[in-house]
């Protein structure tokens, strides 16, 4: 493997690379380092983007400064900003991009060893990969608990409330609040002023630990789709062992791709989606991708048809009960 200066020309011979690293090396696992980027494609948009980024959109809600609404000082002052964004961007307004489901099919191949994720929005977990798979740096919306004592609330807890706006106006809220001290509940998302989670710190030293003892299996880091400017998400790829071989997918050069490249690195300048498209091709697993899709659109389908049957079924009940009560009433 060898790093290509002009990485928009040779893009493509990267994903070939990696197809054939991969191929030579069937011991081999991959670690995902993933970011916004690999979001956008659901129609999540990232944080930092001129004129179409999460920071830039929040102008309306008259912040101080963009970053408030992850602050955590603010929103002790003022949860509304961010109740509005999480009603934007709660789990179940969007589906998984193709490249979740490539990280996915990674895990059924059994050639996936973790993904560590800055993004808050689950869609790992949408696409079926299993949770020991997965480190959400910097939190999810999969868990709740108090900002005062820390005590744990399920996930209803905190979404009824963006399903419940107060006095019926969208964007006005009954805050959650904790039982205990009345401090307010708010999900796992790690806010500025919040310290990473520790399995986040505990996982990547071992996993660290583990790319050293398995040198010679040639496991692979692939980073995709993050700027790689919050810290200390943004050290992982700087800390990947010399001997284990790097691959990055991204629009242009970040992190310690650009300020202090090796010769083993490979480069993919372009979306992830593309990235995914063409790593499913060159690894020959077209067939098994397409089988992956088709069974989550099966299953989603299936839920659906559940969903409904439930609902009319409470529906033939509460019939029933109207009925039962109108024959009463007549007699």
């Amino acid at each position: 493997m060898e790093f290509k200066k002009d990485f928009k020309k040779d893009s493509k011979m990267s994903i070939r690379k990696i197809a054939e690293h991969l191929q030579k090396h069937p011991r081999a696992k991959v670690i995902f380092v993933i970011g916004a980027g690999v979001s956008t494609a659901c129609g999540i948009p990232d944080f930092r983007s001129p004129k179409t980024g999460l920071y830039h959109n929040l102008s309306k809600l008259n912040l101080p400064y963009a970053e408030a609404v992850f602050d955590i000082e603010y929103f002790k002052e003022n949860p509304k900003p961010f109740y509005t964004l999480a009603k934007e961007l709660y789990p179940g307004t969007f589906k998984p991009a193709k490249f979740h489901y490539l990280m996915k099919l990674f895990e059924d191949e059994g050639r996936l060893k973790r993904i560590y994720t800055q993004n808050i929005d689950t869609l790992e977990r949408q696409a079926s990969v299993g949770d020991e798979y997965i480190i959400e740096a910097h939190g999810s919306f999969a868990s709740n608990h108090c900002i005062g004592c820390d005590k744990k609330f399920p996930i209803e807890t905190f979404k009824e409330k963006l399903n419940e706006p107060k006095a019926n106006l969208p964007l006005e809220f009954d805050y959650a609040s904790c039982d205990a001290c009345e401090s307010l509940i708010k999900p796992n998302i790690v806010f500025f002023g919040e310290g990473l989670p520790e399995k986040f710190f505990e996982t990547w030293d071992e996993d660290l630990e583990w790319l050293r003892k398995e040198v010679d299996e040639k496991h692979l880091v692939i980073v995709a789709g993050t700027s790689l400017t919050v810290y200390p998400f943004a050290s992982l790829p700087s800390e990947v062992p010399s001997k284990t071989a790097r691959a990055l997918f991204n629009i242009g050069l970040v992190g310690d791709f650009k300020s202090d490249p090796r010769k083993s690195d490979l480069v993919f300048n372009g979306s992830s989606e593309d990235a995914a498209q063409c790593l499913i091709d060159e690894l020959g697993w077209s067939e098994k991708f397409e089988k992956l899709i088709n069974k989550v659109d099966t299953e989603e389908k299936k839920e659906e048809i559940t969903a409904n049957e439930e609902v009319m079924k409470i529906a033939g009940e509460l019939q029933k009960l109207d009925l039962s009560i109108s024959s009463k009433g007549e007699t």
